[in-house]
């Protein structure tokens, strides 16, 4: 009966083809020019979508003064190995690597490691959005634009405001005159929610 229970649970795993679908944007984080998936947020959806996931972290490797850290993550019926060197914050290797330094490399390998699996996959790409989201045809700036503009006025409270905000700037960086636009209705919904 427990063998039953179990193939039914692996019927209900989610494919790579299905993970990588996700859109992971909204739990991402930016430093300097590089966007990242919080190791929380990807074990979150890693673990929603195969319960008995499992991870674990190597044994570092020592190159001359530096360390490569290494993890092992155990999901949809495969293990995959990731590697990750210990960097700082210009993404340079740094020589003779604190505890924290390794810790902190180590928590963005299992990141990385997760995205293998498909979750936030497209990041390491420096994809802004997952490739099956996007339509044969990249949308019209405008298009993408009122879109946000939309999204930013039906927002009901500051922190829902703050975080539609947050992913129309990240998508329509590029654009200055679509930023004003969209800077400018946040604004005006400010006014309005306080």
């Amino acid at each position: 009966m427990n063998f039953v229970k179990e193939l039914e649970k692996m019927d209900k795993r989610k494919t790579f083809s299905e993970l990588r679908q996700i859109n992971v944007n909204e739990f991402t984080e930016r430093k300097g020019n590089l966007t990242y998936l919080s190791w929380t947020y990807g074990l979150d959806i890693l673990l929603q979508n195969d319960s008995t996931a499992t991870w674990k972290f190597l044994e570092p490797m020592v190159y001359n003064e530096t360390m490569m850290v290494r993890t092992e993550v155990t999901a949809l019926g495969k293990t995959l190995e990731m590697q990750l060197p210990v960097m700082d914050n210009r993404n340079n290797a740094i020589k003779n690597p604190d505890a924290r330094k390794i810790s902190d490399s180590q928590m963005r390998c299992l990141a990385k490691n997760i995205a293998c699996f498909g979750i936030g996959l497209y990041i390491y790409a420096g994809s802004d959005l997952p490739s099956d989201a996007i339509d044969e045809e990249k949308p019209d700036m405008t298009d993408l634009t009122i879109h946000w503009l939309d999204n930013i006025n039906e927002c009901l409270d500051m922190d829902t405001l703050k975080s539609a905000y947050g992913q129309a700037y990240k998508e329509l960086s590029k654009n200055k005159e679509a930023i004003a636009k969209i800077s400018a209705a946040k604004d005006k919904r400010k006014a309005e929610l306080l």
